[in-house]
């Protein structure tokens, strides 16, 4: 009997090191991608203009370069003078999160006047609102 809880005990040390090993192993290899997908999305950007968007299943990864962030090494490694940020063109969806705003505005008074229940109608003009205050980089 004593062999067979001897035998339990190792079994059961030998398990938790094999598990600590596992959950390093898995961190480090997170990071790691973590930190490709990173430097990918930053070399998208700046090769193309435009955000390389995740998958839709991943909803927490974020990252966002700073203007005049990105920096460029030559082949002696030497930095490269980073040229000063240039304002952005003016975001395309603002003229028509507007729009949806004035006609969602337009639904609420309307249900207020007939006296029918507005809170939906009201929820929505804050979210125009939020996505218009987004689009605006307010």
């Amino acid at each position: 009997m004593e062999n067979i809880l001897s035998e339990y005990q190792k079994w059961k040390q030998q398990g938790e090191a094999l598990r600590a090993q596992a959950k390093q192993a898995m961190e480090a290899r997170f990071h790691e991608l973590l930190g490709e997908a990173a430097r990918l999305a930053r070399d998208y950007q700046t090769d193309f203009g435009t955000a390389l968007k995740p998958p839709a299943e991943v909803t927490e990864f974020r990252y966002k370069a700073a203007p005049g962030a990105v920096k460029k090494v030559t082949a002696k490694a030497l930095p490269e003078p980073v040229a000063p940020a240039v304002p952005s063109a003016p975001n395309p969806k603002i003229p028509g999160l507007e729009k949806k705003l004035a006609t969602a505005k337009g639904k609420v008074d309307a249900a207020k006047a007939a006296g029918k229940p507005s809170r939906n109608l009201e929820d929505k003009v804050y979210e125009i609102e939020d996505e218009l205050r987004l689009a605006r980089g307010v």
